[in-house]
């Protein structure tokens, strides 16, 4: 256990270093292009997702679902700790990228006519000039995930985590050279080839350096790589069924992604659009970064030596212990963030009227914090068990119904029922509709497959943090209300509204603990543990 609360501090400070810097990060963006009602910023907005989204499918899907629990056994049954299973399957994983990035770069048009299609001519133009700067990123950024997964699976966590942060620290200097050259533009018209290539070129070089940087700590999992292209005898068939599934649960969220971003670009450059669900997203995903991959990633690695021990007694304890932990904080959190939403809006605005539009998006988003967080634990243990087929299954379900919320917002807004200024508030409000069936779909699929997942008394704890969290959301609200609410000082500039959203959601927290505490929750005495582990020597 010491050595997992080690990787866990480990994660959890370098992801929480990476996130604050990404924060940052996207702040200057905002500076630079805007946000709401901002056709530029919708525009880079698609074309750095265009890379991003495939990222994050096959990080948490093929990488994670399949990868690690091979390398894992690998490690414990060959006599070489598995340096030729890994030496394949990197040079498989690095032709497999090369040819996707470059049928990516092939299909830019078609991509941004998919994501893009709502937008106005000159806005296409320009989001296609990004992209073209933008695509090759998705070689290095599955070079990181898959290099990335191989250190976790040795138990060598903090170069994953810490990585980012110089990604982070060149977009911060790249966006500033970019506002200093250039000033802050809202516009899709006006853009030169310099203008594309520093804002474009930035973000590419950032994710370049983060992967290469992983690189250098060959040496410390033991590993001995060189290029193999002997890939017979080391299970590609098995491989390639497991990753099959995960496969298409990469096609079916693209999918359901693509028609998110199509069908919110009809309010680019008037009211709330793609950059602003990418920005509200980044808030959103912010404490489940920091909290739940740090926590659920150590974790995840000691679920797949169980499942290897046979101990499915082994798997539902760790379940139902990460569970409880991610309860605890997420709960507070939760409650935190909501009543600091439009002050935490106006880090993204250039005014309050912009930052309430902004919060709405984001309070929409919340609204499934919970269920995705405790689900990570949940998609993890069928990783564990080498199941991607049921994944797959539950995602669809996911899949479909983003997609069927899109389609009813659309309709709404043809029907004039809905107005633009509301139409990205709708489509984050169904993609959390999908996660609260995705999480509950996912519990009675695992309790199928392994029996009871002894979650009963997680779940009560869980209550009980909802029963603080009311009067601690209604303490922070209090201080909101009495800085003036919407029209106050915290939410008048954007460094006023750090500051409001610090002492805002501050409150809120600190109310949330005594309350804990009072009632002696033996939660918090494991929550205080896990924050101990981050001082200074610990």
């Amino acid at each position: 256990m010491a050595g997992l609360g080690r990787a866990s501090a480990t994660v959890a400070v370098g992801t929480m270093a990476s996130r604050i810097t990404g924060l940052i990060r996207n702040i200057v963006l905002t500076v630079a292009i805007g946000t709401v009602g901002a056709r530029a910023a919708d525009s880079f907005a698609v074309a750095n997702q265009l890379p991003n989204s495939v990222f994050a499918l096959i990080s948490s899907g093929l990488l994670a679902g399949v990868i690690v629990p091979q390398i894992v056994k690998a490690v414990k049954t060959h006599d070489d700790r598995g340096s030729a299973f890994v030496s394949k399957l990197l040079t498989l994983g690095v032709l497999a990228l090369l040819v996707v990035t470059a049928v990516a770069v092939v299909a830019a048009p078609l991509l941004v006519e998919i994501y893009a299609g709502k937008f106005t001519e000159e806005a296409k133009t320009l989001t296609l000039a990004l992209a073209y700067w933008c695509l090759p990123q998705l070689l290095f950024y599955g070079l990181y995930a898959l290099v990335g997964e191989v250190l976790n699976a040795n138990r060598i966590f903090g170069p994953f985590a810490w990585s980012p942060i110089v990604n982070n620290v060149i977009s911060i200097s790249g966006f500033g050279v970019f506002i200093a050259l250039f000033g802050t533009y809202k516009a899709a018209t006006g853009w030169t080839a310099g203008m594309i290539a520093l804002m474009g070129g930035t973000a590419t070089l950032g994710i370049v350096v983060q992967a290469g940087i992983l690189f250098l700590f060959w040496r410390r999992a033991g590993l001995h790589v060189r290029p193999d292209f002997h890939w017979r005898g080391i299970g590609l068939r098995h491989i390639g069924r497991l990753a099959g599934w995960t496969f298409l649960m990469v096609v079916a969220g693209q999918i359901a992604g693509a028609v998110q971003v199509n069908i919110v670009g009809a309010a680019s450059g008037t009211d709330a659009a793609g950059a602003t669900l990418q920005n509200a997203w980044l808030l959103f995903m912010l404490p489940f970064s920091v909290i739940v991959l740090s926590l659920g990633t150590p974790y995840y690695t000691r679920l797949s030596e169980h499942v290897a021990e046979g101990r499915t007694d082994a798997v539902t304890a760790d379940l139902s212990s990460l569970t409880r932990t991610v309860g605890i904080f997420m709960v507070g959190v939760l409650a935190a963030m909501i009543v600091a939403a439009v002050p935490l809006a106006r880090l993204f605005t250039t005014d309050p009227s912009e930052a309430v539009a902004f919060a709405w998006v984001l309070v929409a988003y919340l609204v499934a914090l919970l269920p995705l967080s405790f689900q990570f634990g949940l998609q993890r243990t069928f990783y564990a068990l080498k199941d991607t087929r049921t994944p797959f299954v539950y995602t669809l379900v996911q899949a479909a119904i983003v997609i069927a919320t899109a389609l009813t917002a659309s309709a709404l807004l043809g029907a004039g029922v809905l107005s633009r200024e509301w139409l990205a508030v709708a489509i984050a409000l169904g993609q959390s509709v999908a996660n609260i069936v995705q999480f509950a779909l996912a519990i009675t699929l695992l309790r199928r497959k392994i029996g009871p997942l002894g979650l009963s008394g997680a779940f009560r704890g869980i209550l009980r943090f909802l029963l603080a969290a009311i009067p601690a959301a209604v303490a922070g609200w209090g201080v909101f209300a009495l800085f003036g609410g919407v029209d106050g000082w915290a939410v008048s500039e954007r460094l006023l509204g750090f500051a409001g959203a610090a002492l805002i959601g501050g409150t809120t927290l600190v109310v949330y603990a005594a309350i804990l505490a009072v009632f002696r929750t033996p939660e918090l005495t494991m929550a205080g543990r896990a924050l101990r582990r981050f001082l200074p020597g610990r």
